[in-house]
Order: structure tokens, then C-alpha cells, then sequence
């Protein structure tokens, strides 16, 4: 393809991306395909000849849009949203047609120092105060990873980085029972073990419980296991619950172990003052992680990434090879050294976009406007005689299951609840997803997507009420 064919092609698609947000709303939010009926559609080898531009395009409309889940539809309520916007969008082209590989400063200046700045910018919006120094990574996973690995070789004074787990003490990590399934996996990848992770007890509203994890650390201790890493969870995944941030931060204390905090989706709702208590204690952290592409109106992948001690990360990871270093090594930041890929994209650019573009103040008004939904929403499940609010409302998530008149028992309550969710899946207006609260197999709605309405909202409650009455 010459660049004349180049651009004629590149405005067709511009032109599609652009008919395709405008109309997302139409289609079905999940993909309506079953296994196997996209990859039938894909011959079995690779064409000998190159093939028309044209020609691929059209097979893109044909097999590949069909079996996409519209993340960007404006009633996708499930897992939390990957947000997108018209100016990450925008940025995500640029950095695509420049592709850069910016793991050096060398590599790409532009991209080392606007990703710090931009990483400045969100400490100073989200309000976390002082002393944080931030690196992008590609997903709150990583992120946690990282601070395990920061917590591992800490509280083994780097012996395990040279010598292996073998030769240091057994390690310990602590979370929520509620916590991220990541959390678990980094464990393993860290080298840990599974056995080395404790799951703390959690309270009512599902948060951790402090003294539990204390009589977990001491248990541990008088054990001869060494505490390493405490993880405190701002936004669950299952219901949104808020760990007790000060309590657990004042046992890291008192421990010496690693605190890192993983707000992966609720850290955005920061950006108002209002929702700040759930950091109260953050100058006890170590690390702190939430992710733009969750809630901040950026495409995925973009995970903001907060260290107080930037020259423990870079020792953990830090290997510099004759061929990786240059002139300014050492008097600059080579985010190679702050994630465990050598190879990194140009992320803060869509930062830097969508942040331009919105405002703070914009991005503020919208997820204002959501958390108020959110709650006209609860009221609305509160006052419906066949449903149950199993937790309370956490910003824009809300965890409920539906209690059929004269339907008591609990398996055929989870039975109906899961055939409700599959239900409405498999109608396509809207798109939920399921979680289990005490006990109960339960639905999670989510609201977050960038151009969702109030109107969206209510709409959707009406569908699902709808379905819920054909079971």
C-alpha cells in the first residue's frame, strides 16, 4: 500500500469509526455469536497474494463487528467500563502511525517526559499530596504485580532478586477475601505461591476488617513467615466495598510491610473532593494504583501508577545491558526500569488529549451526573418489592438479586437470578454481569460508560424488569 492508497483508505475509516459511535446504540451490546462462529468464517491459512484493502474491509464489517462486544454502547452496565472518547481515540491513531517504542528517554524524549508530567497532573487532581512519583503501566494487574515484587525484595532485603525464594524466609501477602482475583496471580507469578496469600476477613459492608489482619500478621510472625505485602482495596470488584485505608496503613506501620492500594476503578471518583475520605491514611501507602481506562474516559491501555520510593522499583527491576544504556543514563527517567516489559507504548499521550480536551471541570460534571443516577437507581431498588439490595450503593455500582413473590428457597432464588442474567444478555438492549454477595448469587449494574444518559439508566431498568418478568 502506497501512501496515496494510505490516506484514501484511512478517511474511509475514519469515516466508519465515526458512523459506528454515532450508531452503537443500535446494536446489541453483547456480541449475539456462539463459539466457533467467527473462527468458521476465517479461512484455515493465510492468503499467498496480498488482497484489496477494499476487500478486507468489507470482511471486517461482515465477520469481525458481529462478534465484537460493544464496550462504547451507552447501556453497557457490566464488569466496570473501558472507557473510550473521541480525543484518546484521536491520540491513539497518532501513536499507532508513529510507533514508537518508548522505553529509553532516548527513544522518544517526548513520550518519557510527558508521561511524567501527566503522571504529576493525576497525583495533583485525584488529590493523593506528596511524595508520589507515577509510571504508566498497562493495567492495574501489572501495577500490583510491580508492588509485589517492590514488597518481596524489600522485606528480603533484595536477597531474592539474587538467590531465589529458597534461600529467604517464607513470605506472606495479605487481601481482602474480597479482592481482585489479580491479586492471587501475582502471588503466583511473583513466586510465592498461592498458600503464601491470606485472604482477611470482611465486615458487613465487605470490607476488610483491620483486627483480623493484624491477628493474621502476628500469627504469621510468631510463625517465622515473614510479612511482606498488605494490599488495600478501594473499589472491590464483586461490590465496590472500601477498605478502612488509616487502620490498615497504621499495622503496615507498626510491621514494616509493604501497603500498596489498588483503586483500579473507584480511584477516578478522586477527581471530586467530596470522595476523598476513602484515602484518608494515604501517606501510609507505598504504592497506589487506578486506572483512566476504567472510568477516566481513555481507551485501555492506561494505568496510573503511584510510588513513593522510585529507586526501590528501579533496584527490584533495573537490569541495564551495554545495549540498553546511552549518553543520558542515570540523568534521566528510563521507564524501562518501573515495569516488568522492556518494550512500552506512548500511553500518556491519550492522557494529555482527554484531559485537554474535557477539563477537569468537565470530567468532574460527568461523573457527577453518574454517581447521581446511581443513586436515583438505588432508590428505585429499594423501593421494588421483588428485589433486594444486598449492599449498599458504592459511587456508580450497585449489587442486587431478584426475589420473586413466594420464591424462598435459596438455590432456586440463585437459579433465577442467573437465568435473569443470561436473559438479558441474550436479549442485547443492555448488558450486566453477575458476582457472588454473601452467599447469593447476585447482579451487578455499573454505570461509567462515557456517553451513557440518565434517560440510558432508567430505559434499562425498565428492560431488565421487563425480562425479569418472562422467567
Amino acid at each position: 500500500m502506497d501512501n496515496k492508497d494510505f490516506r484514501r483508505h484511512a478517511h474511509d475509516m475514519v469515516d466508519w469509526m465515526a458512523s459506528y459511535l454515532e450508531t452503537v446504540e443500535t446494536r446489541p451490546v453483547r456480541a449475539q455469536v456462539q463459539p466457533g462462529d467467527i473462527a468458521a468464517q476465517l479461512p484455515t491459512a493465510a492468503p499467498d497474494a496480498g488482497e484489496d484493502m477494499t476487500d478486507i474491509m468489507a470482511d471486517f464489517e461482515k465477520i469481525v463487528v458481529p462478534g465484537i462486544t460493544n464496550w462504547q454502547h451507552p447501556k453497557f452496565f457490566a464488569y466496570f467500563p473501558s472507557n473510550s472518547s473521541p480525543p484518546s481515540v484521536l491520540a491513539e491513531m497518532l501513536v499507532t502511525t508513529m510507533g514508537a517504542q518508548c522505553m529509553l528517554w532516548q527513544t522518544s524524549p517526548a513520550a518519557t517526559e510527558m508521561e511524567t508530567r501527566m503522571m504529576e497532573w493525576l497525583a495533583k487532581m485525584l488529590g493523593l499530596g506528596d511524595g508520589f512519583e507515577g509510571v504508566i503501566q498497562d493495567s492495574a494487574s501489572s501495577a500490583t504485580l510491580v508492588a509485589i515484587l517492590v514488597g518481596r525484595e524489600k522485606a528480603t532485603d533484595w536477597a531474592a532478586n539474587e538467590q531465589g525464594l529458597k534461600a529467604v524466609q517464607p513470605l506472606a501477602v495479605y487481601a481482602s477475601a474480597e479482592a481482585h482475583s489479580s491479586i492471587e496471580k501475582d502471588v503466583m507469578v511473583a513466586g510465592l505461591g498461592r498458600q503464601s496469600l491470606r485472604k482477611i476477613a470482611v465486615d458487613e459492608n465487605l470490607a476488610l476488617v483491620p483486627a483480623e489482619l493484624e491477628a493474621a500478621i502476628e500469627a504469621d510472625i510468631a510463625a517465622g513467615i515473614k510479612p511482606a505485602v498488605v494490599v488495600a482495596c478501594l473499589g472491590t470488584t464483586g461490590t465496590g466495598a472500601i477498605d478502612p485505608l488509616r487502620a490498615i496503613g497504621e499495622i503496615c506501620r507498626r510491621h514494616d510491610i509493604y501497603l500498596h492500594v489498588d483503586a483500579a476503578w473507584a480511584g477516578t471518583a478522586l477527581l471530586l473532593e467530596e470522595q476523598r475520605a476513602m484515602i484518608d491514611g494515604i501517606e501510609h501507602a507505598d504504592s497506589f494504583v487506578f486506572n483512566p481506562h476504567k472510568w477516566m474516559f481513555t481507551n485501555f491501555d492506561c494505568s496510573a501508577h503511584f510510588i513513593r520510593d522510585s529507586e526501590s522499583l528501579i533496584k527490584t527491576l533495573s537490569i541495564l545491558p551495554a545495549y540498553l544504556q546511552s549518553r543520558e543514563t542515570g540523568s534521566v527517567i528510563d521507564y524501562r526500569d518501573w515495569s516488568v516489559p522492556l518494550g512500552r507504548r506512548f500511553r500518556a499521550l491519550k492522557l494529555w488529549f482527554v484531559i485537554r480536551s474535557m477539563g477537569v471541570d468537565g470530567m468532574k460534571a460527568k461523573l457527577r451526573d453518574q454517581i447521581k443516577w446511581a443513586e436515583n437507581l438505588e432508590a428505585t431498588i429499594v423501593a421494588e418489592p421483588e428485589v433486594d439490595l444486598l449492599v449498599p450503593r458504592s459511587l456508580t455500582l450497585l449489587t442486587f438479586r431478584w426475589t420473586p413473590e413466594g420464591m424462598t428457597d435459596e438455590a432456586e432464588l440463585d437459579a433465577f437470578n442467573e437465568k435473569l442474567v443470561h436473559a438479558v444478555n441474550d436479549d442485547g438492549r443492555l448488558y450486566l454481569t453477575q458476582t457472588h454477595c454473601m452467599g447469593h448469587y447476585a447482579i451487578r449494574f455499573v454505570i461509567g460508560q462515557t456517553n451513557t444518559t440518565q434517560d440510558d439508566v432508567v430505559s434499562a431498568w425498565a428492560d431488565l424488569k421487563e425480562i425479569a418478568g418472562t422467567i
